[in-house]
């Protein structure tokens, strides 16, 4: 796509399957508000609790789990994907756990060497960490922080990944400035799947990124995030500090753009993760700047777990992660994206369209559903859980009451079935 047509694209005002061909029912779904008021509530049976879920995935597609675990990844598996888990968390996971923590210890000893001697950057009360290095300290950190990445993603079993450099229509004509092509990128701009994100974009080009406040104070993670001279925020503040923020990446951002050895940033306009199928609205903050930005598109094809992180706790998406003998990760690489001089005076256009170009070339799906929606969907199924749980709870005190008052079944068999029951009802 030439950079003088890239003012064309519009942001539709629905969401569309990209393409050309018609949204289905379920991505239709995806665009649709919060549940309404109408909504039936379920009752206690379990039929309507399931039809309820179906509806919820409907409704909130982008982050609904398509895998063999289910939503919130508690579904029933069969009895051989049982035997994998087992064995898995006997053999696998503790290996993957040890090597894992060996990886991450070593690398907290690079950055402990490359930063010693040298005063922690602090400008703008964010914390630029240590993303001024330079020389030696600069290339030790980078080299060894993104070979360590990849052992890092070797020991989640992402042993093979698949990058694609995909070149876009007419990006070699005359219409196309060669001065630019010469041009850095500030940003890197991604859609957001799993944190297994991170770990790649680390190992190919090891970029600054923001991340909570809490971060620069984990033990280990701390000094590296800011050997990666992350930004550090207050996610939830309210205050007058959200400019503070936005103004250090876009000074970050320029720094990058204009300088070859300062680190680019990394950022993921959609502000949370989906199950990898959608591309929600892009927020502008990567786009302020003006600056020409690398879209990196990101894919997870499963055949049981699907690597995305949506609707279950990170301790037992880790858990899954590392009890599947091999994941898989592919990645396309579009070309550095310039913009126009109306994206220029419009971030919000510059945004939409880059979002567009994403969905084009990764075959991904608009959706107009963001960070709210995505909340409300959790509940939605926390709530289900719940219900389900308490309807459980009641079979089995149901069952023990009618033992109790019935001498012709034995005993010992309501006793284990109600445990059973129960049982199930908190698995």
């Amino acid at each position: 796509m030439a950079p003088n047509e890239a003012a064309s694209i519009t942001t539709p005002s629905e969401p569309e399957s990209v393409g050309g061909s018609e949204m289905s029912s379920e991505d239709m779904a995806a665009a649709s508000p919060l549940l309404s008021s109408s909504s039936p509530s379920p009752s206690p049976s379990a039929a309507p609790v399931l039809e309820s879920i179906e509806e919820l995935d409907r409704k909130y597609a982008p982050y609904a789990r398509r895998d063999a675990y289910g939503p919130m990844g508690l579904g029933p598996v069969s009895a051989a994907e049982a035997a994998r888990l087992a064995f898995a968390a006997v053999v696998l996971v503790p290996l993957r756990v040890v090597a894992g923590v060996l990886v991450l210890v070593v690398y907290y000893l690079v950055c402990r060497v490359c930063t010693l001697r040298v005063e922690e950057d602090r400008e703008g009360g964010e914390g630029d960490g240590y993303a001024r290095l330079d020389g030696w300290r600069r290339a030790g950190a980078v080299r060894c922080g993104r070979a360590l990445a990849r052992a890092m993603l070797f020991v989640f079993g992402f042993y093979w990944i698949r990058e694609y450099d995909s070149r876009l229509p007419n990006a070699e004509d005359g219409h196309v400035d060669q001065s630019k092509e010469i041009e850095r990128p500030g940003a890197i701009v991604s859609n957001h799947v799993s944190y297994v994100d991170i770990l790649y974009h680390m190992s190919a080009s090891f970029p600054s990124f923001v991340a909570k406040r809490s971060v620069a104070r984990l033990p280990l993670v701390g000094l590296i995030s800011k050997c990666l001279g992350c930004i550090f925020v207050q996610r939830e503040s309210k205050t007058p500090d959200f400019k503070g923020v936005s103004g250090a990446v876009s000074e970050r951002i320029h720094r990058a753009h204009q300088q070859k050895n300062a680190p680019m940033m990394l950022l993921f306009p959609e502000g949370t993760t989906t199950n990898g199928d959608y591309l929600l609205p892009f927020k502008t903050g990567a786009f302020l700047a003006k600056a020409p930005v690398q879209p990196v598109i990101l894919r997870y094809p499963y055949k049981r777990f699907n690597a995305a992180w949506d609707s279950m706790s990170g301790a037992r998406h880790v858990f899954l992660l590392l009890c599947q003998f091999v994941n898989y990760l592919e990645v396309v690489r579009l070309p550095v994206y310039y913009p126009s001089e109306q994206e220029k005076d419009d971030p919000k256009l510059y945004a939409n369209n880059v979002r567009k170009l994403m969905a084009v070339e990764g075959n991904l799906i608009l959706s107009d559903l963001g960070l709210a929606e995505k909340r409300v969907y959790h509940a939605a199924l926390n709530g289900l859980s719940s219900i389900l749980t308490m309807f459980l709870q009641n079979i089995a005190n149901m069952l023990n009451n009618s033992c109790l008052t019935t001498s012709s079944t034995p005993q010992y068999k309501c006793s284990w079935l109600s445990n059973w029951i129960s049982i199930c009802s908190h698995a």
